[in-house]
């Protein structure tokens, strides 16, 4: 007996009209409000109700998924890239520019990279992938003589994870400014000090306006 294949039922037109305005509505709350914004405030700015966010997306994280699955892609492919290049210092240092200018980008995206979100399946695939990504570049820019041999991938990545959360704050008062700041990072983990940094430092000022902008923020109307 032949075995009936399931597949999805394209959605309606006007279904999927809604579900589009609620993918390019969350993308700006997102990028604007951080992954905590309100999912009330999504629907109200696609035009939709609480039930048509619900219907499309059961939950948070189903939402993230589908918001960021491109970016989660193109950085899975970045790492990719960089385990292909014969030099694993230039590729780590290309890889991790690359994932910093999404970072920078939008607070959405920072959010995803750099905090703890769970039940986002193509996310927690990403960071399994770019644990692997790293430890391999270390590994080879020290047996090239790039790296210093005593850092680890936990060294690196706890740095990193340190210095990305820094980075909308720091995007907000001085843009691309980080790249000094993970220029400054790399520089200490090279087996050789490089040239001069990339772009000037913060003023005493322009660091009290990042410090400011990390620390807890006064509560909304309510």
């Amino acid at each position: 007996m032949a075995v009936r294949k399931e597949t999805s039922a394209p959605l309606r037109r006007d279904a999927q009209r809604n579900r589009d305005a609620l993918l390019a509505a969350a993308r700006e709350v997102f990028a604007e409000l951080g992954l905590d914004a309100s999912l009330d405030e999504i629907a109200r700015r696609a035009g939709v109700g609480n039930a048509t966010l619900y219907r499309h997306f059961p939950s948070r994280a189903a939402l993230i998924e589908a918001v960021f699955h491109d970016l989660l892609a193109g950085t899975r492919h970045m790492g990719e890239q960089a385990r292909a290049h014969a030099d694993a210092w230039a590729g780590l240092t290309r890889y991790l520019e690359g994932i910093f200018e999404g970072l920078a980008a939008d607070r959405g995206a920072n959010d995803l990279m750099t905090t703890g979100i769970q039940g986002v399946a193509s996310l927690e695939a990403l960071h399994a992938h770019n644990r692997e990504t790293i430890g391999l570049l270390i590994g080879r820019a020290q047996a090239q003589g790039a790296m210093r041999t005593d850092v680890t991938a936990e060294d690196l990545l706890l740095l990193l994870a340190a210095l990305g959360r820094t980075v909308p704050a720091l995007t907000a008062v001085v843009p691309n400014v980080w790249r000094r700041y993970l220029a400054v990072l790399l520089d200490g983990l090279r087996a050789q000090p490089t040239a001069s940094l990339p772009a000037p430092s913060l003023t005493a000022a322009q660091l009290g306006d990042v410090l400011q902008d990390l620390g807890p923020h006064a509560a909304g109307p309510k």
